[in-house]
C-alpha cells in the first residue's frame, strides 16, 4: 500500500493574504487597461434644452442672450445646435446673477452669517445606497452653482471612486485621513481635490483611512478628540462652500461618529425590506448610545433635519410599499416625500462610476431614464429646499 502524502494545509492568514494580493493584482490590472493614468474622466456636455431647464430660462430667452452677445456662444455647436460644459452653465449663471433683482436666483449660495450646511449619510447596513445618493445629490447641487465638497469617509473610497479617482490604484495624493489623523497632520485645504465636475470637490479616502478606527482608540489622551478632529479641520475651509456631503463606512465606528459629531443634518438611506429596517433600529440604538457618550465629554449634536430617504423604492411591489407606509405612518415628516427609485438607469451609471446627471438620455431607454432622473431631482429638490429653511429663504 502506497503511503498517503499528508494534505498541506495552508494557515487561513496566509491563505486570505494569498487571496487578497491575487485579487488586488488583478482588479489593478483591470483597472490600468480600462481606466489608465492617463485617461482622466471627463463630464458629458449639455444640450441647449438641458441647460435652459438647469439655468431655470426659457429656449428662446436663451437664444436671445446669445442673438444679443450677454452670452458667448458655447465651443460646441454640432449641426446648428448648442451644447454646453457644465463650466460654461456655471460662467452663464454668474452672468445672469449680476443682472437679476433677486440675489441669488442663478448663483444660489449662502450669505454672509448662513450657516454652512453639512450633511451626513449613514447606515451600518450596506447596499442602502448611501455612496449613490451623496454622488447624486453631489452632482445635483454642483450643477446648480453651489460650492459643494464630498467628503469620503468610508475607507472602501467608493465616493472617491465616482468623483473620478480610484483608490484602487493608490494615488499619490493626500487623503482625509492627512487632515484628520493624529501624526503629521495637513491642513484641510491641501487635502481637498477639484474634481472634473465644475463646482465640486472631494476630500479622498483610501484604504489608510481604516487606521483612524485604531489611532482612535488608543489616543484617548489627545488635546482634540477624534469626535472634534473633523470639524476642527473644517472650520479652516467652511468660507469656501455653501454644502458639504460626507460618505460614512457602513458601520458605527469611529468614523462615523467623528461625522455624526460634524453634520449639521443627518440622513439615514433606508431600503425598504424588514430586514433593512430591523437592522437600521439596531443601528440608531447604538447610535444613540455613542451620542450620549460623546455629549457626555464634550460634543455638542445640534441636528436641523434627522430624515429617513427611502432607497431602491420600487413602487410595483406591494411588500416594500407597505414598509414605506409604516415607515411614514411611524415618524411622518422624519421620512422624506422623495424617495429613489431602484432603477437600472441608475444600477447602469453606477457600474460606470457614474451618476445619472452624468449619462447621455439617448443612451439609455428614455422612459427609464427619465424616471431615475425625476427621482433623484426629487431628493436633491427636497434637501435643497431644507437648506434654503435653514437659510431663511423660505
Amino acid at each position: 500500500m502506497l503511503p498517503v502524502t499528508p494534505i498541506q494545509v495552508q494557515q487561513p492568514s496566509a491563505l486570505v493574504r494569498e487571496i487578497s494580493e491575487r485579487l488586488s493584482s488583478a482588479i489593478r490590472e483591470h483597472l490600468l487597461a480600462a481606466f489608465s493614468p492617463e485617461q482622466i474622466k471627463t463630464l458629458r456636455m449639455f444640450s441647449a434644452p438641458e441647460t435652459a431647464e438647469l439655468l431655470g430660462v426659457s429656449g428662446q430667452f436663451m437664444r436671445k442672450l446669445h442673438g444679443e452677445g450677454t452670452l458667448a456662444e458655447p465651443k460646441e455647436v454640432k449641426a446648428g445646435r448648442r451644447y454646453y460644459s457644465a463650466q460654461e452653465i456655471l460662467d452663464a449663471r454668474h452672468i445672469l446673477e449680476k443682472s437679476s433683482r433677486l440675489p441669488g436666483k442663478y448663483v444660489p449660495r449662502r450669505n454672509r452669517g448662513d450657516k454652512l450646511q453639512i450633511f451626513q449619510l449613514m447606515n451600518f447596513k450596506g447596499g442602502s445606497s448611501k455612496s449613490t445618493t451623496a454622488i447624486h445629490l453631489a452632482h445635483y447641487f454642483a450643477l446648480r452653482g453651489y460650492r459643494v465638497l464630498a467628503i469620503d469617509l468610508d475607507p472602501q473610497g467608493s465616493l472617491t471612486s465616482m468623483c473620478g479617482i480610484s483608490p484602487e490604484l493608490e494615488f499619490d495624493g493626500l487623503t482625509i485621513y492627512d487632515a484628520i489623523g493624529y501624526d503629521n497632520q495637513h491642513p484641510m485645504r491641501d487635502v481637498i481635490i477639484p474634481t472634473y465636475f465644475p463646482g465640486l470637490s472631494v476630500a479622498p479616502a483610501r484604504l489608510a483611512l481604516s487606521e483612524f478606527e485604531n489611532d482612535s482608540a488608543v489616543n484617548t489622551s489627545q488635546e482634540t478628540p477624534f469626535f472634534e478632529r473633523l470639524r476642527s479641520a473644517l472650520k479652516q475651509i467652511e468660507d469656501d462652500y455653501d454644502l458639504i456631503l460626507i460618505d460614512s463606512p457602513p458601520q458605527l465606528g469611529f468614523l462615523t461618529i467623528t461625522g455624526m459629531a460634524t453634520a449639521t443634518s443627518i440622513i439615514v438611506p433606508l431600503t425598504p425590506s424588514m430586514l433593512d429596517v430591523s437592522s437600521t433600529a439596531q443601528f440608531l440604538e447604538l447610535s444613540a448610545a455613542y451620542m450620549d457618550v460623546i455629549e457626555q465629554h464634550g460634543a455638542s449634536l445640534n441636528y436641523d433635519y434627522f430624515k429617513f430617504l427611502i432607497s431602491r423604492d420600487e413602487p410595483t411591489d406591494i411588500p416594500s410599499q407597505q414598509l414605506t407606509s409604516f415607515m411614514r405612518a411611524l415618524f411622518h415628516d422624519r421620512v422624506m416625500s422623495a424617495t429613489a427609485l431602484k432603477s437600472t438607469a441608475i444600477s447602469d451609471a453606477t457600474l460606470l462610476k457614474q451618476s445619472i446627471y452624468e449619462v447621455v438620455r439617448s443612451e439609455m431607454t428614455r422612459a427609464t431614464y427619465d424616471r431615475a432622473k425625476s427621482s433623484m431631482d426629487a431628493v436633491g429638490t427636497e434637501v435643497e429646499q431644507m437648506i434654503k429653511k435653514v437659510w431663511g429663504r423660505i
